[in-house]
Parts: structure tokens; C-alpha cells; sequence
């Protein structure tokens, strides 16, 4: 799997496959190298956890925890803002030229990756 994916934590996705599929949220985390997201809201599962306040020292009282576990990063996609509404759109990459700046000061002429809305067309 590559270690890069469509979509950075702090974007807004909506599940398009799945059992939570039509969901919009906002990535928590991402986890390149197994490819998924963990998205707020989507796909929240009960986790069961013993009794460790002994050992802990009154951390960890144990019960029944709700939690967003990861899903593939295929089954979801972005949400751009377009004109007040929310639009689910695919990601695309362009090289765009910048300015750098050496640590001695002087500057050179460079290009950078940046993601793109293939609907709008504009930087995310």
C-alpha cells in the first residue's frame, strides 16, 4: 500500500461504501501504511475493557468504551464547500511554482505539489 493518501486529518470526507455509508465527518487520523482513516462519528464500535485501577494506581476503572474504529481510505471522499453547499469531489495533484528561501538567505525558484478539487478545479 503507499504511504499517501487523497486525504490529510482535518478534512472533511463522506463514506461512500460500508455500513455507514452517506456519513459526512471530520478525519481524526490517518494511517498510511495500513491505507485507513479514522473518520468522527463513522463506524463506532464498543471496545471492552478490564478493571486496571490496581495496577495503574486508579487509571484505566475498566467498562464499555465507544469508538470510532479505522475504515479504508477508498470508502470515503472529500467535501468541498462549493457556493454554501457541501460537495463530495476527487482529488487531484498539480505542480505549482514557488520561492524558497536557503537558510543563508538567498532564494531559488522550486515547484510544489498541491491537492486540488477536480470539481472546482481550486487548492484545498
Amino acid at each position: 500500500m503507499a504511504n499517501s493518501l487523497h486525504v490529510k486529518k482535518g478534512d472533511r470526507v463522506k463514506v461512500i461504501a460500508g455500513k455507514d455509508k452517506g456519513l459526512v465527518g471530520d478525519i481524526i487520523e490517518v494511517l498510511p501504511e495500513q491505507g485507513r482513516v479514522i473518520v468522527e462519528g463513522v463506524n463506532v464500535v464498543k471496545k471492552h475493557t478490564p478493571d486496571r485501577s490496581q495496577q495503574t494506581g486508579g487509571k484505566n476503572k475498566g467498562g464499555i468504551i465507544t469508538t470510532e474504529a479505522p475504515i479504508d481510505a477508498s470508502n470515503v471522499q472529500l467535501v468541498v464547500k462549493v457556493d454554501g453547499k457541501e460537495v463530495v469531489t476527487r482529488v487531484g495533484y498539480e505542480r505549482r511554482d514557488v520561492t524558497k528561501r536557503r537558510p543563508d538567505g538567498s532564494e531559488y525558484e522550486t515547484t510544489r505539489s498541491v491537492r486540488i478539487a477536480r470539481k472546482t478545479g481550486k487548492e484545498i
